[in-house]
């Protein structure tokens, strides 16, 4: 079917040519509309459930919401996590799901179990969906600047009712964005300041101001009516629009025959609503700030880019001194690491092109390859665009590692028919006897010792007919077709471990299978379609011999002697082999481990907690303190502080976490040396607030495994028990245990009880006694001292809220809270200490909870002690021994290790199945080709020695081994067991030719000097194919080896093994693999 294949294409060779044509177009449609972003969506299908409780203390909204709520929806289909965040007035709810869950199958499931749970929560609590967002959905951050010095300048609520009632419905409106959330500044509210004495000179019981805020706040129609032939529709309007309407509102009470209104007994002023987030610019001061939120599965870039031009048109009608200034942007990273990688890609294709120059000696020759390389990577993209895949630093490595395996099958076609031209040239000058013709058949076009009989001075300049050049075409491409499709199944199939791969490190690694698959496959029928057509025009003119190329000559006299005398000793030559195999354990025993290298994102995030139960006040200072210290450092651009949460249910952050964004200048503008770890270093130096764990990461990576584990740091631990005090007492023992352990850069377990309490005790008796029920004391607490949020205002498009309490310095004190007055609804005049105990204790300042378990979290950073890197592995593997033997768990208590060593212990399990299994197909595929079980063994025994250079190679990089390292183990294996393969052929060929030529003819040569002699042969007729498929992938990868850009860190971990794997996979194919081959064949004899 393949010789059919390249035949059609010869003979329709104009319609190959159109077709290709035809598919570049194609393919720079499909790389122009392909989305783009930085790395793969890592994170995990979630769906997220945002309730608000205002008011409300951390323990009230767990005992209330969040427990109910988890313990519902851990029953959703699909469901593998639940995870629940309780703080001071919010509830929110993880529910993480199936690799395999669409997106909006799991919201709706979501929604119906929602709608069961409902019904046990407190009344007018209401739960409500999260943003149909993943865990990159930030891809861009905004800050209003404000100019002081303007004489209208804004304060902080005026800039936050610019941001929420202007920009952010403008946004909202782009394509691709899911939702924009503010964050910062001051929201507006109107305060009534009730004096509870004035209360109880005119009889009026708190609910009775409530009430008439509620009734006074309202409008309503009335029908039509028709006068003078039209008609007018009637519309009663009583909206509150300021604090002159809230002043006017009767409270319903007559005194004396005057009616008591809002301004008898309170005042109204502008206040800023309770605050739990805080966003600083630059340690200027505070600032408002928005987030855009992108949508699940949509484009990245363009999302910004649209974003970008929004504002852009927006700015004319921001007022005077108020300007947007951009603190992240995602598309300077995506920018950055496409660019790094399309660079590495052009030189690896420039670099492919010069080595088959120089091996095949013939420039035009070496144009087959340069052409059909972009069309096969074209056609890669036209495959990745149909099936969603986004272009970014996985999917474009895919097709850097597959380039050396894609030249291989041109250069094979292309190195065939120069030996088909060669040898019909000299046939043609010597008159190509019958005899010689007949001679030559039987050796087999091609081969060695029809080669090496002919002078190496023979002309290999005569002319072609059209007809003779397109039938050697045709014989040259048939011949090695069949092997072509057979090593590309090889190759192919030694990918499906990766395909295996699941959870975060397959959404990472699944681009990057996907796309190497397709250009494999599209080089795969490129080789029998357009590159004979190809090697048709471009292979003519002089040709020159192997014997005639100066490189190839240099080769041959250095291999041949040398592959000769190794086999005079094979079981030295194999002993040695073992030796080289037996080096490589000293340096894997010195790798470290780890999930996968860290990113470098071109930008840092400072994520710090600090101390628990810390004051707005406070926090807003130790936010402007720290941008303030960031920014002196000269290689920083801007600094955007967050401390607490944004107006969204993706952050559910508490007011002890600060989320710093550092947006870098240019690597050009840093001072001379720095690189980004050294720039931590100095950060963390820089920055030392007692307290303040400090924590320096990468913005994608970090908002992925915090919205996947909760974990932010590379390690973590999850203490999980009945009871809160006892996870806290757990999470210190752990701090002082791990703290002083190797490695340790820094351990802090949440104080999980650590938040400060004001407790009001109802006495049941005494509240009965004043005819009054409990919910009535709750109500009067709620609004007198809780600032309950009674109706909003209506101004025109916004909308502001209205709350009540009472004087401040009746609630300021425990005491004052005890001595408040009030009047009961029974009319008799008591303070809240009539009925109630007041006391200060500790408690919970928020609650996590995971599957239903109350949780508290130790987070660990690493450090390392050697110019390996971080040992992830080894790191927890030690921490676990050390705290089994010094850390005794009370009955109920657990713990569970969580961050990126979950990910790595998961890809571990994964593939101690997956990679078996696969070298059982392989050997399978190789049976079928052999049909001897003697060199399917010979293959795989010989194979390991193809993993000495790659092992070496990461020792001297300093590299860890991770699933990236693994992936380049991976791709080396099929490109080295695909050389071996065809070296293979050749020597059962050239040795079954000799062994049958000895028999027939009965010659004095000595059959084992005649089996030496053929090994040589056939191994030298293989030398220049391997080394130009060899030199290519090993110089080829060099430049993305070496490359500094965004993105190489990955990359270079892919990279390493193949290139110094190749340099060993050499020595196994050349010398190896013919003498264990030799030693085989002697023994049978």
């Amino acid at each position: 079917m393949i010789e059919s294949v390249i035949r059609w294409s010869v003979n329709n060779r104009i319609l190959v040519l159109l077709s290709a044509i035809m598919l570049s177009i194609a393919g720079v449609w499909a790389v122009k509309n392909t989305p783009v972003d930085a790395i793969p969506d890592l994170s995990d299908v979630q769906v997220i459930v945002k309730v608000n409780y205002p008011g409300q203390s951390p323990q009230v909204v767990e005992d209330q919401v969040t427990f109910p709520l988890t313990s519902a929806l851990m029953s959703v289909p699909g469901a593998q996590t639940v995870r629940g965040y309780s703080f001071f007035g919010d509830a929110y709810v993880y529910i993480i799901f199936d690799d395999d869950t669409d997106m909006y199958w799991a919201r709706s499931r979501v929604l119906e179990y929602l709608s069961q749970a409902s019904s046990q929560l407190p009344e007018g609590v209401t739960p409500q969906l999260g943003p149909d967002a993943t865990g990159v959905g930030w891809v861009y951050i905004y800050a209003l600047e404000n100019d002081a010095s303007q004489p209208n300048a804004l304060d902080a609520g005026e800039l936050r009712a610019l941001q929420d009632w202007f920009l952010k419905f403008e946004l909202q409106s782009v394509e691709g964005v899911s939702e924009v959330a503010s964050v910062g500044g001051m929201v507006k509210q109107y305060q009534v300041i009730v004096d509870p004495e004035k209360l109880r000179a005119y009889n009026i019981q708190p609910s009775m101001i409530e009430i008439a805020l509620k009734r006074g706040n309202r409008a309503s129609g009335a029908s039509v009516i028709e006068m003078a032939e039209a008609e007018y529709m009637v519309s009663a309007q009583s909206y509150i629009q300021g604090i002159d309407d809230i002043l006017a509102l009767p409270t319903g009470v007559i005194k004396d025959g005057v009616s008591i209104t809002i301004n008898d007994v309170a005042q109204v002023v502008e206040s800023p609503l309770m605050r739990r987030g805080i966003a600083e610019l630059n340690g200027n001061g505070e600032t408002v700030g928005g987030i855009i939120v992108m949508r699940y599965g949509e484009n990245a870039k363009s999302t910004i880019d649209a974003v970008k031009a929004k504002l852009d048109s927006l700015k004319a009608s921001l007022p005077e001194g108020v300007n947007i200034v951009p603190v992240y942007d995602r598309s300077t990273l995506i920018d950055k690491s496409v660019d790094t990688l399309t660079n590495k890609l052009v030189e690896e294709l420039l670099v492919v092109g010069l080595v088959c120059a120089i091996f095949l000696f013939h420039i035009r020759s070496s144009m087959v390859a340069l052409i059909s390389l972009p069309i096969g990577i074209l056609a890669a993209f036209i495959v990745m665009k149909l099936q969603g895949l986004n272009a970014n630093i996985m999917s474009l490595g895919g097709i850097a590692i597959a380039i050396g395996a894609m030249v291989d099958g041109a250069i094979v076609v292309v190195e065939n028919l120069h030996k088909h031209i060669h040898q019909h040239a000299v046939s043609s000058s010597q008159g190509a006897s019958a005899s010689q013709r007949d001679s030559a058949s039987q050796v087999g076009p091609g081969s060695a010792q029809s080669q090496t009989s002919l002078p190496a001075s023979a002309p290999t300049s005569a002319k072609l007919s059209a007809a003779k050049r397109w039938e050697l075409v045709i014989k040259s491409t048939t011949e090695v077709g069949p092997a072509l499709f057979f090593a590309l199944l090889i190759i192919t199939v030694s990918f499906i471990p990766v395909f295996a791969l699941e959870a975060q490190e397959g959404r990472l690694f699944a681009p990057l299978a996907f796309t190497k698959t397709y250009a494999m496959a599209a080089a795969a029928a490129l080789a029998i379609t357009l590159v004979p057509v190809l090697a048709g025009y471009f292979v003519r003119g002089k040709i020159r011999s192997e014997a005639q190329n100066p490189v190839n000559r240099a080769l041959e006299r250095v291999y041949q002697p040398l592959l000769t005398r190794l086999l005079n000793y094979p079981l030295l030559t194999l002993a040695g082999a073992f030796c080289l195999l037996l080096s490589m354990y000293w340096p894997l025993s010195q790798l470290g481990s780890e999930f996968m290298p860290e990113l470098d994102e071109g930008d840092l995030m400072y994520m710090p907690t600090t101390y628990p139960g810390i004051s707005v006040g406070k926090a807003r200072e130790l936010l402007q303190q720290t941008d303030k210290l960031i920014a002196t450092l000269p290689e920083v651009e801007t600094v955007f502080g967050k401390i607490g949460r944004a107006d969204t249910a993706t952050d559910p952050a508490p007011l002890t976490m600060i989320e710093t964004f550092i947006q870098l200048k240019p690597k050009a503008q840093w001072r001379a040396g720095m690189t980004t770890e050294k720039l931590k270093e100095e950060l963390n130096a820089l920055v030392q607030f007692p307290g303040l764990t400090n924590a320096w990461v990468m913005p994608i990576k970090t908002r992925i495994d915090m919205l996947a584990t909760g974990i932010k740091t590379p390690v973590g631990i999850k203490i999980a028990g009945p009871d809160l005090a006892g996870i806290e007492a757990i999470g210190k023992d752990i701090e002082i245990l791990l703290k002083d352990l190797p490695n340790t850069a820094s351990v802090y377990a949440e104080r999980v009880v650590g938040g400060r309490y004001v407790y009001i005790d109802i006495d049941r008796q005494l509240a009965a006694r004043y005819g009054m029920t409990i919910d009535d004391v709750h109500s009067i607490v709620g609004s007198a001292v809780g600032g309950k949020v009674v109706t909003q205002s209506v101004e025109g498009r916004e909308r502001f809220p209205i709350a009540m309490r009472f004087l401040q310095h009746y609630r300021d004190t425990p005491e004052s809270l005890a001595s408040m007055p009030f009047v009961t609804p029974s009319g008799v005049h008591i303070t809240l200490g009539d009925v109630a105990t007041v006391r200060i204790d500790d408690g919970p300042a928020g609650i996590k909870s995971e599957n239903a378990r109350l949780n508290g979290w130790v987070y660990i950073d690493i450090s390392s002690d050697s110019a390996t890197g971080i040992d992830l592995g080894g790191y927890v593997d030690s921490a676990k021994r050390h705290l089994s033997q010094n850390l005794d768990l009370p009955t109920g208590y657990s713990i569970t290790w969580a961050g990126q060593f979950a990910y790595l212990e998961r890809a571990k399990a994964k593939l101690s199945v997956v990679i078996p299994l696969t070298l059982a197909i392989i050997c399978l595929l190789l049976y079928l080709a052999f049909k001897r079980l003697r060199d399917v063994a010979l293959i795989l025994a010989t194979l390991p020695l193809a993993l000495v250079g790659s092992v070496w190679l990461l020792y001297l990089l300093n590299f860890n081994l991770s699933v990236a390292v693994g992936v380049g183990f991976i791709a080396l294996a099929g490109v080295a067991v695909e050389i071996g393969v065809i070296m293979l052929v050749y020597l059962n060929q050239y040795v079954s030719e000799a062994l049958t030529k000895h028999a027939t003819e009965n010659g004095n040569i000595k059959k084992d000097e005649l089996v030496k002699k053929a090994i040589v042969h056939a191994a030298s007729a293989r030398l220049r194919p391997v080394m130009m498929t060899s030199l290519s992938i090993i110089v080829g990868l060099l430049p993305v080896l070496y490359a500094t850009g965004t993105g190489s860190e990955v990359m270079q971990r892919i990279a390493a093994p193949m290139v110094g794997g190749m340099a060993s996979a050499l020595v196994l194919t050349l010398l190896v693999l013919p003498s264990a081959f030799y030693l085989i064949v002697s023994r049978k004899k």
